[in-house]
């Protein structure tokens, strides 16, 4: 069996959820699970942003910076998500990559729908701890490596009926896997789906300006004596709009819509075309 550890990529991003909690788009975005799921330590950044307590020292400039970009990037991201969850209300939600996600908790929409967070164990695991002081049903978890087990059995263990349409929500995993690992869960995703099924699909483009700026923070986190949450979790695909529409239409889906983050924050937040992430990011929403 492999060694598996918690991600620490799912820390950043819960952070950046809390900080932009209540703080942009008014009734546009709120995560109120994201302060419950971090522990004290963690939230010692989130509130230093928050107040906007901005480090002198270089070094712990590092940390403040990316927790308040990434708190940036999370709100076009999960609004889109959220917005493309509700347009297909179906009786059975997988949340695949889940990482610290509250949609099963926060989101009133999922009340009445079987939700399912499928995860790597050592980062479910962590989440379990973590999710035990939110309120409300929690999901059913189902502990899976996309690299090495096979999806349709775990679901189908855990309850998941293949004949009943399904919403598939798969944000923030894509980039760290293989193409053969991407196209084998999304053949894996076609043949689970009833007719009526949705899967939302966050992806990152083609970007030599990421990729080097991703270069640029593991250098400074070097340098700064920190460890980049990106360290243990690099990058291993990239897809162009074609060819992940591509992807989906060979399995069946009809791609209804495939924006960047740059245009799903339009009215949200003050993103310009110079904002590297907001270009790169994508959220595609596909029908079967």
């Amino acid at each position: 069996m492999p060694e598996y550890q918690a991600s620490q990529t799912a820390v950043l991003v819960c952070q950046g959820r809390a900080v932009a909690d209540g703080q942009v788009t008014a009734g546009r975005y709120a995560d109120p699970t994201a302060r419950v799921l971090l522990r004290d330590d963690e939230l010692e950044l989130v509130d230093q942003v928050l107040a906007g307590k901005e480090p002198t020292d270089w070094n712990d400039r590092f940390g403040y910076e990316m927790v308040l970009r990434c708190g940036q990037m999370m709100v076009p991201r999960t609004v889109a998500i959220d917005d493309a969850v509700r347009e297909s209300r179906t009786p059975q939600v997988v949340i695949l990559g889940a990482g610290l996600d509250g949609r099963a908790w926060r989101m009133p929409e999922l009340a009445d729908a079987d939700v399912y967070e499928v995860d790597q164990p050592a980062s479910q695991q962590d989440k379990r701890d973590r999710a035990a002081a939110l309120e409300g049903k929690p999901p059913t978890f189902v502990p899976v490596d996309f690299a090495r087990d096979r999806l349709g059995d775990a679901l189908a263990a855990a309850g998941h009926r293949g004949a009943e349409p399904t919403t598939w929500v798969w944000e923030g995993v894509v980039p760290y896997l293989t193409r053969e690992q991407v196209t084998a869960t999304v053949q894996a995703i076609a043949s689970l789906s009833a007719a009526g099924s949705r899967l939302i699909v966050n992806y990152q483009a083609v970007s030599i300006s990421a990729r080097a700026g991703r270069f640029v923070v593991h250098t400074l986190a070097r340098m700064s004596g920190r460890t980049s949450p990106w360290t243990a979790e690099p990058w291993l695909s990239t897809w162009t709009p074609e060819s992940m529409g591509g992807l989906l239409r060979r399995h069946g889906f009809t791609v209804i819509r495939d924006n960047h983050l740059l245009d799903l924050a339009a009215g949200m937040l003050d993103a310009t075309s110079d904002t590297i992430s907001f270009r790169s990011g994508h959220v595609a929403v596909a029908d079967i």
